[in-house]
């Protein structure tokens, strides 16, 4: 910061993020290791500051985290990188619902593959995200099919706004159904509160409904930069409204799922 974000070079974070990795703050080490992405990207100057921001608000919760809220006390110890062991997520209450399978979404990381798999409970409305890993080129759990509905017990990890969940025990299938979904102001009224408890919160999910897709936005809300070409979407609502299920970031939408007239799951 003192030298200018121009003077902003990608080795010097190379080599902070293995310093913390030795440190045993994996957290914050992606924290660090994602910067060169944003420096690579169009719009980076605000980016980059908006991430040295979350990084120093990181590092001062964490000094602070002894009079901290609980939750948000842990949601620090989480975000800086003290593991949860899955023995302790699956002690937790459980949550029981009608979980809706929004959809999903495959990362490379290093050597691995990540999956992400996005749930909404239809009694409940809340929000899970099951994470899951396996080596490049080797299968991934794809258990949790999409447009799916599963009657199951959740168990999330803990923090000030848990999205991360287990999936500790399973009682059977629904007729796959559209999930209810929320007016878009609605909508971001969740994301205020989520960001509220936790301002590290990188993705939720969210289901929309009514909504009008446009090239560059649904129902108001811009979609992110690297979102696909919406004309699936655009192909299935024909002009007219529908629920469309979509990961939310800071960058914008990543529509996920929508529902024809018929309620069958169009994976977008």
């Amino acid at each position: 910061m003192r030298q200018g974000l121009a003077g902003a070079a990608e080795h010097d974070w190379e080599g902070l993020a293995k310093r913390l990795v030795d440190a045993q703050a994996p957290g914050v080490a992606g924290l660090v290791s994602r910067l060169a992405r944003v420096r690579r990207e169009d719009d980076w100057p605000g980016r980059l500051l908006e991430e040295y921001a979350l990084v120093n608000l990181l590092a001062v919760a964490y000094r602070r985290r002894a009079g901290l809220p609980g939750p948000l006390a842990r949601t620090v110890l989480s975000r800086a990188g003290f593991p949860v062991t899955r023995e302790e997520v699956l002690a937790g209450p459980p949550v029981r619902d009608h979980w809706h399978v929004l959809g999903r979404r495959d990362e490379e990381q290093d050597k691995l593959t990540a999956r992400r798999v996005w749930l909404r409970g239809r009694h409940t409305g809340g929000a899970a995200l099951i994470l899951s890993f396996a080596p490049q080129g080797q299968p991934l759990d794809a258990s949790l099919v999409t447009g799916t509905v599963v009657d199951a017990d959740l168990t999330y990890y803990p923090g000030a706004a848990p999205l991360r969940a287990l999936v500790a025990a399973r009682h059977g299938h629904d007729t796959p159904a559209p999930p209810p979904g929320l007016s878009p102001g609605e909508a971001l009224d969740e994301v205020a509160r989520v960001l509220a408890d936790d301002p590290w919160t990188e993705s939720w999910p969210l289901v929309l409904s009514g909504v009008v897709p446009e090239r560059a936005s649904l129902g108001g809300l811009p979609l992110h930069p690297r979102a696909r070409d919406p004309w699936r979407l655009i192909a299935v609502s024909g002009g007219h409204p529908l629920t469309v299920a979509a990961e939310w970031t800071p960058q914008g939408l990543r529509p996920l799922t929508t529902w024809d007239d018929n309620g069958t799951a169009v994976i977008l």
